[in-house]
């Protein structure tokens, strides 16, 4: 009988409150604080320190890189590291369309003012944008030679007063240098900004779309002011752009063109750093500029008034300087001085105002939503950091610091640490009871509870290596870089006593198997044994402590020691690759154990004291039998550093853990890997596995914490190595889909143009999998359908003919399990597919499919099934197989059926859409008559009378 074993599936992960490669924001409201946190998007709220909610995908493996906000207040954008975006709703936490088009990850995401589009830009130098209602990809926009760094929409103004803006504009810019304006009803690149010599990388608009502000690698920020009216009729070119020019009196016209984006001035920074994030607030009184070091810097934006107070101020001191030389009969000293310009500069527009600093690096910020600021009194911003925290800033506002005795300083207000470590996690351990988890590293100890994962303990450690509960759960031992030992009482949440234990790195220690002792092993080359005993503090009260018992020295680097179960032997491994066992009573000498070509970083001993595995450096595991020292097997276990390994209780199963990013699952007796864990983001440097093997727990680089949890699920060999061959096949067939999919081969294939062409412009989808399997179930529905219409042709043919004993055509039995006819199973698979992968899907199919789909449109059209997708479908087609069809006079007589019964259907469509336009435009009239009122405030009407009756009395002329 084929061997099953039991499955291990990951229940949670915590530990990260801000992951480092996306930003963080506000939701609508600015009071929830969106971060991300790996593959999933944390919802905070910083006021209560609490973890709100979490959007997770479980078909998603890949890292957020980034995150932006919707007008609606719902909708939140969220591109991922495999080039997918997803749109989540903030009230049911659930996936409301999934976009897939970039090949590489998502780097700038912004939403239009309508919410109604998107657009993205990513490392493969391609923007697209996204029609979010419709859930399709519009295009695909290439220019820029480098990452993408920023997007922003611009609407277009109305040409007439009152009227709909067009399709608008896009800003991006990117790490090649350059600043692109996009013209979206063309489709094509209007202007290119070259005014940074280094990567630019990020720009924002002010709200009503005047001002650009530009920062790269350089030590200034760049300010441009965009033209509104060049914006409003496009590309002029000719008497198009004089006519456009007139009311500029030609300024910025050269060569037949009207720029739209003029170079306003530069803004000095006080950070040598490059900009990261720029973004203006809401209320487009203030500028917040991030560098890639531990500050932002606000400045203020000056309205025109302050502009002109300040001119004055300034002419005001240049005529008493004047003056005051000219008293001291320096004449030409008072002519000598310069007048001061009329002309407002950006540095009179943007001030400096504050800097905010951090004790580590600012990865991002986000600015609250809030446009009232001097109602509220003050300024108020999110900022995520390079160490796993978020922290919330308030300024107060210039007119709050003027009017009140307040601090005109930055404040911290709020910060986002206990539910994370701030640097790598460097070993984890479980209770007896498996209910508390410890968590130590560089500085941080944390005690977790496992089943609500919150943190109810953190205490300050030294740089942690090693740690392990003490019997009763009650204390907790941690063996540090420096070489204590030290003791923590989880009760008091304190430290209670620090061992000077060894003058070197304690890299491991292990408690006894009799539960009265330890043993730790150093750097300095020491194994040392310690017995539990009971002392007298200063206040009398007795405590536990350690007892220094025996030392055995050895003749190198001691990495790792453990006990056999039995306590009857001691294996200790050395950093010169050997691992040497030893008699527990004696310290007798028993066994070397040679083979591993870089040191043993890691080793357990079997529940029956028989088996001892080692996981070494050299990326191997090897099995030893600990009655006569053989090896049993070397296995080739990760790509990387293999960095810890336990045993199951009770088996001869144990787990690895590795710097590959990757914790696997082997059968001991067997010498099979079982299962391959993965999900972690960087590499896992400790395990813990649970007294029973009902859980495992991960820490890793990427600072987060995994717990993988046994189910009844079974698992077999076979079957598993055969799902990963699958894996590796699809993952090479993607990866083949991309690379053909650059290329246009002059075949009809409009999925992506090749920028050698000078392509500006392409299909915004992408082939993956899913639209493989997805086309692949189209042509197999279109089989299946075509085949059962044959038949019934074919009999009622034959009955025509009054042929005899004709049997009726057998059903399909997936009709028949389905309950549909031919025609709705067609249509049921056209309706599965999602919108954004609709066009791809479509692409697969071959032309004898493509023909036998029109032929069953034209069925569609006539049943009125949905009318906008079967549009969408019909047109695609057509436009992808133009070539083909019209050559195929056979098809004209079914394209003419399609045209006549769609214009039919589209006419209903038309006229439905109107009549219920009007009776919401009625609804609405007839809301506002009965609900709306004019509001007179009596008191001045009163006094309006009254000036009024004054005003005629002194007017009034008297006749004799």
């Amino acid at each position: 009988m084929v061997k099953a074993y039991q499955r291990y599936t990951p229940r949670t992960t915590f530990g990260v409150i801000t992951s480092g490669n996306s930003n963080i924001i506000y939701d609508a409201d600015g009071k929830l604080a969106i971060s991300p946190a790996l593959e999933d998007v944390t919802i905070w709220d910083p006021k209560k320190g609490e973890l709100v909610g979490t959007w997770r995908d479980s078909d998603n493996k890949a890292e957020v890189t980034c995150i932006a906000r919707s007008v609606d207040r719902d909708s939140y954008a969220v591109g991922y590291a495999n080039g997918s975006i997803r749109i989540w709703s903030m009230k049911t936490s659930d996936v409301l369309v999934t976009f897939n088009g970039h090949r590489s990850a998502v780097t700038s995401l912004a939403f239009d003012k309508s919410g109604s589009r998107l657009v993205s830009g990513s490392r493969d130098t391609d923007l697209i944008v996204w029609d979010v209602e419709g859930e399709v990809g519009l295009y695909r926009l290439r220019g820029h030679k480098d990452q993408i760094t920023a997007v922003r929409f611009i609407t277009r103004p109305p040409m007439v007063e009152g009227g709909n803006p067009t399709d608008g504009y896009v800003l991006s810019a990117s790490k090649d240098t350059l600043i692109k304006l996009w013209d979206l009803s063309t489709q094509h690149c209007m202007e290119t900004l070259v005014a940074h010599r280094n990567e630019v990388w990020s720009l924002d608009v002010n709200a009503d779309e005047t001002m650009l502000v530009s920062g790269g690698g350089d030590t200034d920020l760049k300010v441009w002011k965009i033209d509104p009216i060049v914006l409003k009729t496009g590309l002029g070119v000719g008497e198009e752009a004089k006519e456009v020019g007139e009311e500029q009196e030609g300024e910025g016209t050269e060569s037949g063109l009207t720029k739209a984006i003029t170079f306003y001035g530069s803004i000095p920074r006080q950070s040598k750093e490059r900009v990261t994030t720029l973004e203006f607030h809401a209320s487009q009184q203030f500028l917040g500029c991030q560098a890639s070091d531990k500050s932002i810097e606000l400045f203020r934006i000056r309205s025109i008034d302050e502009i002109k107070k300040k001119m004055s101020r300034r002419k005001k001191r240049q005529r008493e300087k004047q003056q005051a030389l000219l008293k001291k009969g320096d004449t030409e000293g008072a002519a000598a001085e310069e007048p001061v310009s009329e002309t407002i500069e950006a540095t009179d527009e943007i001030t400096p105002w504050h800097v905010i600093r951090s004790t580590a690096k600012f990865r991002s910020f986000d600015f609250a939503p809030v446009k009232d600021v001097e109602k509220v009194g003050h300024v108020q911003l999110v900022a995520s950091l390079n160490n796993n925290t978020a922290e919330v800033w308030t300024v107060p506002h210039p007119a709050a610091a003027k009017n009140e005795e307040v601090a005109d300083e930055p404040n911290k207000a709020f910060t986002l640490e206990i539910a994370g470590h701030r640097s790598d996690i460097r070993t984890v351990a479980l209770s007896s009871d498996d209910e508390l988890l410890c968590s130590a590293s560089n500085n941080s100890l944390k005690i977790w509870n496992v089943k609500t994962t919150s943190c109810i303990r953190t205490m300050d450690c030294g740089y942690a290596l090693c740690c392990a509960f003490l019997p009763g759960n009650r204390h907790v031992i941690v063996g540090t870089k420096a070489g204590h030992l030290e003791l923590f009482d989880l009760g008091s949440s304190s430290m209670i006593e620090s061992i000077e234990a060894h003058e070197g790195a304690i890299w491991s220690l292990q408690i006894r198997p009799d539960r009265r002792g330890l043993v730790t092993g150093s750097a300095d080359k020491d194994v040392k044994f310690w017995d539990f005993d009971m002392v007298e503090d200063q206040a009398g009260k007795k405590r536990l402590s350690l007892v220094h018992m025996r030392t055995l020295k050895m003749s190198d680097d001691v990495l790792c020691v453990r006990y056999s179960p039995d306590q009857k032997m001691v294996a200790v491994s050395l950093l010169d690759a050997t691992v040497k066992v030893f008699y527990h009573d004696t310290l007798k000498f028993f066994l070397s154990l040679y083979g591993h070509k870089l040191p043993v970083l890691s080793m357990d001993i079997s529940s029956d004291s028989n088996l001892l595995v080692t996981c070494s450096a050299d990326k191997n595991v090897k099995l030893w039998g600990l009655d006569f020292g053989d090896c049993h097997k070397s296995m080739f276990a990760h790509q990387e550093s293999v960095m810890a390994v336990q045993f199951v209780w009770n088996t001869h199963y144990f787990f690895t853990a590795s710097k590959d990013r990757t914790v696997k699952y082997w059968d001991g007796d067997k010498f099979e890997n079982i299962l391959k864990l993965e999900g972690h983001h960087g590499e896992v440097w400790a395990l813990a596995v649970g007294t029973y093997g009902n859980i495992v727990v991960s820490a890793s680089h990427d600072r987060s914490l995994r717990i993988w949890q046994k189910t009844e699920d079974q698992v077999f060999l076979e079957e598993e190595r055969e799902q990963e061959l699958d894996d590796l096949y699809e993952a090479t067939l993607t990866a083949s889909f991309e690379k053909t999919g650059m290329v246009d081969n002059g075949e009809g294939n409009i999925g992506a143009p090749s920028l050698a062409n000078g392509d500006e412009l392409a299909s915004a989808g992408k082939q993956t999998l899913d639209t493989l399997k997805a086309g692949e179930r189209i042509m197999e529905a279109l089989e299946l359908a075509d085949q059962e219409i044959d038949a019934w042709k074919a009999y009622n043919a034959g009955v025509a003919r009054g042929e005899r004993g004709l049997s009726k055509p057998q059903r399909s039995p997936l009709l028949i399990s389905m309950r549909q006819t031919p025609e709705q199973h067609v249509w049921y698979q056209l309706e599965k597919i999602r919108p954004a992968e609709l066009d791809e899907a479509l692409l697969v199919l071959p032309f004898a499919a493509v023909t036998s789909l029109l032929n069953w449109l034209d069925v569609f059209v006539q049943r009125e099934y949905n009318i906008n997708l079967v549009c969408r479908i019909l047109f695609f087609l057509i436009k992808s197989h133009h070539n083909q069809i019209v050559a195929n006079r056979i098809m004209r007589p079914m394209l003419d059926s399609v045209r006549r019964n769609l214009r039919a259907g589209l006419q209903k469509q038309k006229d439905l859409i109107g009549f219920n336009v009007a009776a919401l435009s009625y609804i609405r009239r007839d809301y506002d008559a009965n609900n709306t009122s004019d509001f007179f405030d009596e008191e001045a009407v009163r006094k309006d009378e009254e000036k009024k009756q004054e005003s005629e009395k002194k007017r009034k002329f008297m006749k004799i």
